[in-house]
This record gives C-alpha cells, structure tokens and sequence, in this order.
C-alpha cells in the first residue's frame, strides 16, 4: 500500500508525514523473529516487491540474521535460476496481495521450484499511525507455516540474544563480468555500516532530510542512497505512489514528501529536464538541498542545465556493488567545488589511488591509470571465485577496472573501462551473457554484442552478427532479437544488430568490443556495409 508521501523513518518525524513508530517496529521485529525461528543464516532471495513490502522484507531479514538477495523482477526464467542457485538460497520471497502477486511471477516460481527451492509470498498493510501488519504466506508444500504471531517466548529470547555480527553477510548482490558469469559480491553488515556513514557524512544528511526514492530497491545505489542512508541518519524516505520512477508525477511527489534530495541516474535526470521546470513550479515543490548523480556518467553539460533549472547543486558521485555503493563524490558547495566531468573525491574511510600495469600508485596529477580503491566498505571477495579474487584485490588494492585519473585537488575524472560491461542508464550488462543469446539462433555463426551511444541511456546493447552459410538476411534481426527476448530481461536484448560478413579482430585473431564498437557505431552506425535493426531505445 504506497501513497505519495508515505515515509519510514528512524526517528520520530516533523512536517506531518507518517512515521516509522515505536509500533511499527515492534511489528518489524516480530516479523524478523519469525524469520531468524526458520531462517537463520539463510539466503532468501528476494523478488522485487511493492517499496514498502520490500522494505520490511529487507529489514526484516538482515536483522533476523539471513541474507537477503535482491532480484529484479524483469528477469526470465533461466536468469531466477542462475542468481537463485548461485546465492543458496533457501527461500524465495515473492510479491502477496496487493502486489503483483504470485500468479504473476511465473519466471522465479518456476526456477524455485526446477531447484527445489520453496516460495513464500509477502505483503503488508500498515495506515498512519496505525499498526503494522505483515503476513508471510507459504506457497510450496515443503515450507512450513510461519506463525502468524512473534514465536514463543523462548524463541523470542533466543533470536534477541544472537543478533546480526558486524562480520555476518546481510546482503548479496552480483555483479557482471566481461569474461565470466555474473559473480556474487558478499556485503557484511560492517560493509553497509561504513558506507552508509559514508554517504551520510558526505552530504551532512541529518534527522531533517527526506530523500524521494526513484531507484529500484534491488540495486546497491537504490538501496544504500536512497532508502538506507538518509534512514540511518535518523531521516525520512518518500515513496511515490507508482513504486518506481514516473517524470509526470515527480514533482508532486517531492512536494507531498517535503523532500529534501533525491539521487537518480542520469537517464531520470534528463527526462525530468526535457520536461522543464513547469511542473515543479505547479506542484509548489520545495528548493532540493542537493540533486545527486550516480551509475553512469553525466555529461557536463546536463549538469549545468540541470542545476540552472531546478535551483540546487548536482553531485555526481561513484559507486560499484563490490564497493557497497559510494567511493567518491563531489562535496557539498561549502566544502568546496563540484567540478563537472569529474565524480569528486574520495569519501570518508574510503581510500582511492591510481595505478600503474605494475600494480604502483601514480602520484602524478593528471596521468591515467587503472582506478583502485580500500577501505571497509569493500567486500572480502567475490563468492566461490579465487580467480576473479586473485586479479581483482592485486597489490592490496580492489581493482575497479575502470582507467582514470586524480588531479592535485584529488578529484577523479573516468576516462574509460578496463572492463567491457555495456552501461545502460546505470544497468551493468554482460556482454558474454548476452552473445550467448545470440548465439542460440540457429541462423547466428558469431555474434559480438558492446555498448552503442545513446543519448536518453548513455549507452545501449547493440551486437554485429555473422549469419551462418546460406542464412537469409532479410528479417533476420528481428527474428535473432525476437529469440534473444525469450532468455534475456529486455534491458538486455540489442537494440540494434548489425548483420555483417565479418567482425573485426586483431592480428592475433581476437576480438576487442571496444573496436568493435567502434567499426559499427562510426558515422551514425553504418559499419562497414552492414545491415541495422532496431530503432534507438525511448523511455
């Protein structure tokens, strides 16, 4: 149940919104104790829910002393099976009543039960002041009932006296890679609490401040900056009444929540501009403290406009999943410039060094290198993956993969990718993942997917194709996209494909995306005589 302006906070709240109270959390409790009755040191993976669902789900388990494992809920069958099986999950929590339900969710029931893994749904009902109710319905034979009560006394007492250790797992999220399946990134609770006093620190969030959570709740940045660190700092979240980010109602939204901030990735931040500032003035929002930026990058001047239009400083900032969200960010005015084209310092324990293919850190102002960070924020390892560990903490540093470089006032410009993911608006993409897609089509002999420009996305999945002996060309983008949509979430299937004779490799015989992309998307994307399907992405 989400109307605009419903907020959960911390602490006892000002400005007349709802409020997370002394009742509110002895229901989240209750639910927490039921789950650590059954659950304890589990993995539950978690599909998207409705915010507030979601939210108590969240809660609720990293307290009771499981691990919740977010999935966005635009995944296909064979995608639930793979993060399911590969976070051990022992539960699969599903959207109950007044969400989208468990008839809806076809694709992670099936994978549940192809593992073997039991599905409960969960929902919620809470009202102003009122109490907090939260049901948690089996919907596999083998899961036993949960209480609709806290457990015996007893049990109560046990689950109070074992909380959550600084050390324990509370959330596990993958990450893609461009030479591998996506891998598993562990976060302790130690690992959330210091990046969450991270981003609290950096922009002086305080009991006052209420952020507007636009982002979804299954990535880290939606997750760490929009509902866990203004909540932390004692603040409040608003949610919008559609559960997801909608630019007709924005507006509205911050004004009914007295919001105070809201952080997005750049594709919301330009529709919001191309909408002008009409709807803003109508709906008598008040002056955001700051507009912050994260995910992808920017562009300077969006930026400038952004701030010109809407009257606040816009931060962008720098964050990655292994990292639990923030490394560096642009500070507040009174702490010193933004610098647009750059994603700021490093922010709070986090350290951030520049170095060299020999694993040195640079020390000259302005020479690129690969970007590499410390601190303990960043996870201990990848899961099951002593090789992606090996290479990714080298030297005593986590390794980005991202190149780039510090000038003397230590701010960071990003100058390229190491790694060969495709970002589209903030989504990271395999592109192994999604050539073996491709490759599935009976029609396709190699395929090569990389990010093509876009100026709504940054980025979009596009692919050259090269069709087996005989294959008829004519329709045959539609068709291999048509297949890949059947495997792949659609943020994922190419927007265009080029049909081409050949794919351009080196001397040695490889292929490096990175001219790839370049050979297809030169002078509006011709390629090379190729043929292209599929019209630029809209939002």
């Amino acid at each position: 149940m989400e109307r605009e302006g419903e907020d959960w906070r911390g602490a006892s709240g000002s400005r007349g919104r709802a409020n997370c109270t002394h009742t509110h959390r002895r229901s989240l409790d209750a639910c927490a104790t039921r789950l650590f009755f059954f659950f304890h040191s589990s993995c539950l993976s978690v599909v998207h829910l409705p915010q507030v669902d979601f939210i108590v789900a969240f809660l609720a388990v990293t307290c009771a002393r499981a691990v919740a494992a977010p999935l966005n809920a635009a995944y296909k069958e064979a995608e639930f099976a793979f993060y399911i099986e590969d976070a051990g999950a022992s539960l699969v929590l599903l959207p109950g009543a007044g969400g989208a339900g468990p008839a809806g969710a076809p694709g992670p029931r099936a994978a549940a039960a192809r593992l073997g893994v039991p599905v409960a749904a969960l929902a919620t009902s809470w009202s102003f002041g009122g109490a907090l109710a939260v049901r948690v319905t089996p919907q596999s034979p083998s899961l036993r009932p949960l209480p609709p009560r806290a457990p015996a006394a007893a049990n109560a007492a046990a689950a109070a006296a074992d909380p959550p250790r600084t050390s324990d797992a509370a959330l596990f999220l993958h990450t893609s890679g461009t030479t591998s399946r996506p891998k598993g990134v562990p976060l302790t609770h130690a690992n959330l609490a210091a990046s969450l006093t991270n981003i609290a620190a950096t922009y002086e969030l305080t009991p006052d401040d209420c952020s507007f959570l636009v982002m979804p709740l299954f990535h880290v940045h939606g997750l760490m900056a929009g509902l866990l660190a203004p909540l932390a700092a004692g603040g409040a979240v608003g949610l919008p009444p559609e559960g997801r980010f909608a630019a007709s109602t924005f507006w509205a939204g911050v004004s009914q929540c007295g919001a105070t901030f809201y952080t997005a990735v750049p594709t919301m931040h330009q529709v919001l501009l191309a909408r002008g500032h009409a709807e803003r003035d109508a709906a008598g929002a008040p002056r955001l403290r700051f507009i912050r930026s994260c995910s992808s990058a920017l562009a300077a001047p969006t930026l400038v406009k952004l701030e010109a239009a809407f009257g606040a400083p816009v931060l962008e900032a720098y964050a990655m999943t292994e990292a639990s969200h923030q490394m560096t960010a642009n500070p507040l005015p009174c702490h010193g410039p933004h610098k647009p084209g750059t994603v700021g310092k490093a922010a709070g324990s986090v350290a951030v060094g520049v170095l060299d293919g020999h694993n040195a850190l640079i020390t000259t102002p302005g020479q690129i290198g690969e970007v590499c960070i410390r601190g303990p924020n960043v996870t201990a390892g990848y899961r099951n993956n002593p090789a992606a560990n090996a290479e990714a903490y080298a030297g005593g540093w986590f390794h980005t993969g991202d190149q780039g470089s510090l000038d003397a006032d230590g701010y960071l410009t990003l100058t390229g990718r190491l790694k060969e993911l495709i970002n589209r608006g903030g989504e990271k993409i395999s592109p192994l993942e999604v050539d073996a897609a491709l490759l599935a089509h009976p029609a396709v002999s190699e395929a090569v997917s990389f990010g093509a420009p876009d100026e709504k996305y940054g980025e979009v999945v596009a692919a050259a194709v090269v069709l087996v002996p005989g294959a008829d060309a004519q329709g045959a983008a539609d068709s291999i996209r048509a297949l890949a949509a059947t495997s792949l979430a659609a943020f994922k299937v190419p927007t265009r494909i080029f049909i081409t004779a050949s794919v351009p490799k080196t001397a040695t015989g490889k292929v490096q995306r990175r001219f790839v992309a370049e050979h297809f998307c030169k002078a509006g994307g011709g390629g090379g005589g190729g043929a292209a399907s599929g019209a630029r992405s809209k939002l």
